[in-house]
């Protein structure tokens, strides 16, 4: 399928919400239980400030995904590892874009001399767990029974992928 990567900016807010809050409310694919508002959208265009985040467009220009890394912590200690994290909307999985966005993500780390990913994953999110298998990520810890979603409670799983020069 053809797509393209757009830097995520406020004009987004809808579309990426709207992914967003799908997978919240039907899924442990993300982490809260339910819709959360667009000041969530705040939070993500401030970590395209130090980080890259996009907006995935289909060739006809609707928005079917989003993907960014993330700091995994403020301090500058840890400035060679960055958290991944992609959405793909619906009915528009299973095309490679999460495979194309994971590959952008791990371009733009490399420039920015980010040598670690990591993905925090619900244990309940078996395909999330596949693919970064399949894209060269190793589980490297699991905190058991930490959260609870839709009264079921699940482990998160860590993955992490060391990145190779290019």
């Amino acid at each position: 399928m053809s797509h393209e990567f757009e830097k995520m900016m406020p004009g987004h807010e809808e579309e990426v919400m709207e992914i967003f809050n799908y997978y919240t409310e039907n899924s442990f694919a993300a982490f809260p239980e339910g819709r959360v508002t667009n000041k969530l959208f705040l939070a993500f265009l401030g970590i395209g400030k130090t980080h890259p985040s996009y907006v995935i467009k289909s060739g006809e220009g609707a928005v079917i995904g989003f993907c960014m890394l993330r700091p995994y912590s403020p301090f500058p200690v840890f400035n060679e590892t960055a958290k991944v994290s992609y959405f793909i909307k619906p009915g528009f999985t299973g095309m490679g874009i999460g495979k194309a966005a994971l590959m952008k993500l791990e371009d733009d780390a490399r420039e920015l001399r980010i040598k670690h990913l990591l993905a925090d994953i619900s244990s309940e999110n078996s395909e999330s767990i596949g693919f970064h298998k399949m894209n060269g990520f190793s589980q490297c810890g699991c905190f058991q029974n930490i959260g609870r979603k839709f009264g079921k409670p699940f482990s998160v799983v860590w993955m992490e992928k060391e990145l190779q020069k290019t």
